[in-house]
């Protein structure tokens, strides 16, 4: 595991609309903009990058058992990965992001086992040699942050941003940061660990305090950067969380968490094709991360690219098939393609892993209506009414639905 980072709740950050065409509720080009701006006319909901946390108005999916996807289709194959670059290695003795300091002590020595079996996923080598550290120097408060983090990966808990906000292991972890920050105010890793619990409690201005004096002592932590980059956007700060983002990924250039959150501040800034690039070097990096391919897929969808956007969308299916937010998507882009068979049936499965997922339920009422099959698209609209009474999409569907049936009027 490397050091477990905040990662932006994409859908808590980023709405994307698109707008319904008279003709049967058919879903037009999507465009990304930030969650305060208003919808287009007569919006459904375009899937999002993946997230646990979502913002007032807004449903995301949680991963749950359901029944397993099928495999992608042979039409669309996995894209190729472009080859990443190579990471450097670290200096001898300090690792990025790591507590220990090079000074080669015996101290020392135990913070650099520790935080090599932290980034090597051994949290329990790395608990012990924390742990020694902490007897060699009990008054030093790297080997406490070491513990947190150790804690805090023990936890699983999502570190997405607000993804835990009344989290009773999250709170107690934030204490316990709390009270040593007042014994150790100017040590900068222990500032930005407490600003990354209270994200994940989705108190932003709380860790802003933090995190920018957490900066200030810790210039050169990419996580630092990166974790005020998330607290800025969650405030509404979408371009100077851009300076940070890009910041941490410079610090930090192979870390694809880092470059995935980087892509989702530049769809909230309505550049689009920033966050593909972004999310490309991604994937080139994490293959194998649904996440990564998830975020892709959806920006390719932002973009009008729904052919570019299948087969990374029904790899993220195939690499994470729990997650209903992954099914909703691969359905939009099957609507897209004009595949509403296949996109009824998608979002129909993502809705029995997550009946909760209102904008599955809109996006399967216009690709009924599409097929004329106005009394069910009348119940899905509904159904994601009963979820979020006050989404105004709902709304302006149930309005365009009237407005079909009096066309069919004789």
């Amino acid at each position: 595991m490397k050091r477990a980072l905040v990662r932006l709740g994409s859908c808590a950050l980023v709405a994307a609309v698109t707008a319904c065409a008279s003709d049967g509720a058919r879903p037009a080009a999507p465009h990304a903009g930030a969650t305060t701006g208003a919808p287009g006319p007569n919006p459904v909901p375009m899937p999002v990058p993946s997230a646990t946390a979502c913002a007032p108005g807004a449903v995301c999916a949680t991963p749950g058992p359901g029944p397993s996807t099928s495999a992608p289709s042979a039409a669309s194959s996995t894209p190729p990965n472009p080859e990443p670059p190579k990471p450097e290695p670290p200096k001898a003795g300090k690792m990025p992001g790591g507590l220990s300091r090079g000074t080669g002590d015996a101290l020392d020595q135990e913070l650099f086992e520790a935080d090599k079996a932290y980034a090597a996923d051994d949290l329990k080598s790395a608990k012990q040699h924390f742990q020694k550290a902490k007897k060699l120097a009990p008054n030093d408060p790297a080997p406490e942050v070491g513990l947190l983090r150790v804690a805090l990966a023990e936890s699983g808990v999502a570190t997405d941003y607000a993804a835990a906000p009344k989290d009773k292991k999250i709170i107690a972890l934030e204490k316990r940061a709390r009270a040593l920050a007042q014994a150790h105010s100017n040590y900068g890793p222990l500032r930005v660990e407490r600003g990354r619990l209270l994200l994940i409690l989705g108190e932003a201005d709380k860790a802003m305090a933090e995190l920018e004096k957490g900066v200030e002592l810790e210039p050169n932590d990419p996580e630092s950067h990166s974790a005020l980059g998330v607290a800025l956007l969650a405030t509404g700060k979408a371009e100077q969380s851009l300076t940070r983002f890009r910041k941490a990924v410079e610090l930090d250039r192979d870390n694809p968490a880092r470059l995935a959150n980087l892509g989702t501040a530049h769809m909230m800034r309505g550049q689009v094709e920033e966050a593909i690039k972004a999310y490309e070097r991604a994937v080139a990096l994490a293959p194998t991360d649904a996440r990564a391919r998830g975020d892709l897929g959806t920006a390719y969808l932002a973009a009008n690219k729904p052919d570019q956007a299948l087969p990374h969308l029904e790899q993220a299916v195939k690499l994470a098939p729990e997650r209903a937010t992954f099914l909703s998507n691969l359905g939009y882009a099957q609507q897209q393609r004009g595949e509403l068979d296949k996109a009824i049936a998608t979002y129909k499965l993502a809705l029995k892993k997550d009946d909760k997922l209102g904008s599955a339920w809109i996006n399967l009422g216009t690709a009924l209506a599409q097929k004329g099959q106005l009394d069910e698209a009348e119940t899905a609209f509904k159904k994601a009414q009963a979820i979020d009474p006050s989404d105004p999409r709902v709304k302006a569907n149930l309005e365009e639905l009237a407005e079909l049936r009096k066309k069919k009027k004789p």
